[in-house]
């Protein structure tokens, strides 16, 4: 793994004295672990000294979009006491990152015990590929996976923290990968969490152009850095018997693709 910068020995040094706090995230526990070794290899790879704290949980993400705000700052006090004193908190998630970067001190601004914590808390969160090619300044990785890959941007990474160039920064650096981007990537999917659940139509009709769209660019992979994503837009090209292997970026990253892609058999 390569560094940027004439002082990438410094880096190298400063990043090697990071201890960063790994954010597993629920479906990654739940549907994916193999995204979280992928994370801990890439994090180890760049220098970091990675821990993964049992006590974690939720971020609140789902409570929160319910409107049960109550339940959601209980889940964001938890997660803060949890993981506020490492150097930085990472998670394989645009949508967990963005909740706790952007929602937590809001949420908690009224809370005279954490209401200032939760402002320094949110200033380290950091989504993967973001933390990777912008704080750890990666510029190369010693990963191989021959694969034409087409990438689909995240509601939460694209709006809610701003992240699109990194992923692709990262994947121009693997090699043996050939990223062809698809129409309208930076459209929904028509996951959005209870989105999917609460107007099923409306999502299906998202989630079929989204398939269209990845099908139309003859990629043989199609990546992404948020699970939900992954996992809605994989239901649907299998129903639609469209034959694309779907992985989280952190996977093809780390070079980590032999495992079963999402949906497949073991």
């Amino acid at each position: 793994m390569a560094i940027d910068g004439p002082e990438a020995g410094d880096r190298e040094r400063m990043t090697a004295r990071l201890r960063v706090g790994l954010f597993v995230t629920c479906l990654v526990d739940l549907f994916r672990p193999s995204v979280g070794f992928a994370t801990v290899k890439l994090l180890e790879d760049a220098g970091c000294v990675v821990e993964v704290p049992e006590a974690q949980t939720c971020c609140g993400q789902p409570a929160l979009n319910s409107g049960d705000r109550s339940d959601a700052a209980a889940l964001a006090r938890q997660v803060i006491d949890v993981f506020e004193n490492y150097d930085y908190v990472v998670a394989p998630s645009g949508s967990c990152a963005a909740t706790m970067r952007n929602d937590y001190p809001s949420l908690l601004e009224d809370d005279p015990a954490y209401a200032a914590r939760a402002v320094t808390f949110s200033a380290k969160v950091f989504e993967l590929t973001s933390f990777l090619a912008d704080i750890c300044r990666v510029t190369h990785l010693e990963a191989r996976v021959e694969a034409n890959v087409t990438y689909h941007d995240s509601c939460s990474s694209l709006r809610g923290l701003g992240i699109r160039a990194a992923p692709r920064r990262l994947l121009s650096s693997v090699e043996g990968v050939t990223l062809t981007e698809m129409p309208e990537t930076e459209v929904c999917c028509g996951f959005g969490g209870t989105f999917c659940v609460k107007y099923p139509d409306i999502s299906n009709a998202m989630v079929a152009k989204k398939a269209a769209n990845a099908k139309a660019t003859g990629a043989r992979m199609l990546l992404s850095g948020d699970l939900g994503c992954l996992m809605n837009i994989d239901g649907k090209l299998k129903r639609d018997g469209v034959d694309i292997e779907v992985r989280h970026v952190a996977e093809v990253l780390a070079g980590m693709v032999d495992t079963p892609p999402i949906g497949g058999k073991s």
